[in-house]
């Protein structure tokens, strides 16, 4: 068995893992000294898909988008009730990436409607209401400068440009292509940043949307692109399951802020404080271990649609090294519920688990009808699913 496992790992290291479903967390920042503490983590989402984009409404209220009856809504969390209320319920389209407009009890927000049709709307923040803010610009990604200036990433020429708009002369002006998604305003300034990518290697810029005028502040962390500030100046960017921090104004190079060791937290993106920077939401794929551990909860309830729930519409399942067993979620399930109703004693423990980027093996006891067997299971978790089993026996 040992050596089964051994294997598998040398196999591993040339594997790369794919992007899972999300989850929005919310912590509360602590000071600490002179350091800063992440603490009282809560899951504020909580929710099976797409879960991403969170902002703050005020210190009370997180706005992000959530999947709901298969199509994305604007979702408002309330930390002081832990309750969810939502803003939007479009039939004939999605919403991304909501944002407070700044001196107005309304959100901003990307919709996608079913015909294609990609525009920035304003939501009235009790009922709902949409209206289309800007109708000549694809905008990918936005932050308010006042609530007359919208700076933004827009879609043309197959990347992302920064526009300036200026909602009451309509007049749109491009100040950079090659810009990465991550807009913020630059606390105690009169300055938006943005990460350009014209370089092989991306720089963290500022730019006065008034002048244009830009300047670099520092490079990113390679190849990470999410980002926001603290009010004290202090840029934080993830990568991984590490946020990394940088403060303009007294440090020279990157470091270390927080690196989560849970099993909950693998892959962080988006990342956003409020105002005052006693609060910080973040967006962590789902980790492939839940995912597996969802799917043995399944099993040895011996729920057959929870199991296969948790598999990809093309599942693979294979005997070591190469024989398939089951190709599909369809097949996979008709073969699992004639094997559940016959095996009312089923249970799977597991011995020893590993895992490693989007791979997850474990070293399994099982019983079946009596009987006691063990064996190694290697799961292969993409987009949110399982892809791959492949059966050691």
């Amino acid at each position: 068995m040992q050596k089964h496992l051994s294997f598998i790992l040398l196999l591993l290291v040339f594997v790369v893992s794919a992007q899972p479903s999300t989850e929005v967390y919310l912590f509360d920042i602590f000071v600490n000294g002179e350091t800063l503490e992440l603490k009282n983590k809560r899951n504020i989402s909580n929710n099976e898909g797409y879960d991403n984009q969170p902002s703050f409404y005020n210190d009370n209220i997180v706005l992000f988008a959530s999947t709901r009856n298969k199509q994305t809504d604007i979702a408002k969390y309330n930390i002081r009730d832990n309750k969810i209320d939502w803003i939007s319920e479009t039939a004939i389209g999605s919403e991304y990436s909501p944002t407070k407009i700044p001196n107005q009890k309304a959100v901003s927000a990307i919709r996608l409607d079913t015909t294609g049709t990609q525009l920035l709307y304003q939501y009235d923040f009790k009922n709902g209401k949409p209206t289309v803010l800007i109708k000549d610009l694809i905008i990918g990604y936005h932050v308010w400068f006042n609530q007359n200036t919208l700076v933004s990433s827009v879609l043309e020429d197959g990347g992302l440009s920064l526009v300036v708009s200026n909602l009451k002369t309509k007049v749109n002006k491009t100040f950079q292509k090659k810009i990465g998604r991550s807009l913020h305003k630059i606390p105690n300034t009169p300055l938006i940043s943005y990460i350009s990518k014209e370089n092989k290697e991306w720089e963290i810029r500022s730019l006065n949307p008034i002048t244009g005028e830009t300047e670099k502040i520092i490079n990113t962390i390679p190849e990470a692109e999410d980002m926001c500030w603290l009010i004290n100046g202090t840029i934080l960017m993830p990568k991984g399951n590490t946020i990394f921090k940088f403060n303009p104004k007294t440090d020279t190079r990157w470091s270390i802020f927080h690196t989560f060791l849970d099993n909950e937290i693998a892959n962080i993106s988006r990342i956003k404080s409020n105002e005052i920077g006693t609060m910080l939401t973040l967006v962590s794929d789902v980790s492939p271990e839940q995912i597996v551990q969802k799917q043995l909860d399944a099993y040895n309830k011996r729920d057959v649609n929870g199991f296969v729930d948790t598999y990809s519409d093309n599942i693979k399942v294979y005997n070591y090294p190469n024989e398939l067993i089951y190709e599909g979620k369809e097949k996979l399930k008709r073969g699992y519920a004639s094997f559940f109703e016959q095996t009312p004693d089923l249970h799977c423990e597991v011995k020893k688990r590993i895992v490693y980027g989007n791979k997850v093996i474990d070293e399994e006891f099982l019983i079946m009808n009596g009987q006691k067997r063990k064996a190694v299971a290697i799961y292969e978790v993409e987009n949110g699913k399982i892809a791959k089993v492949t059966f050691i026996q």
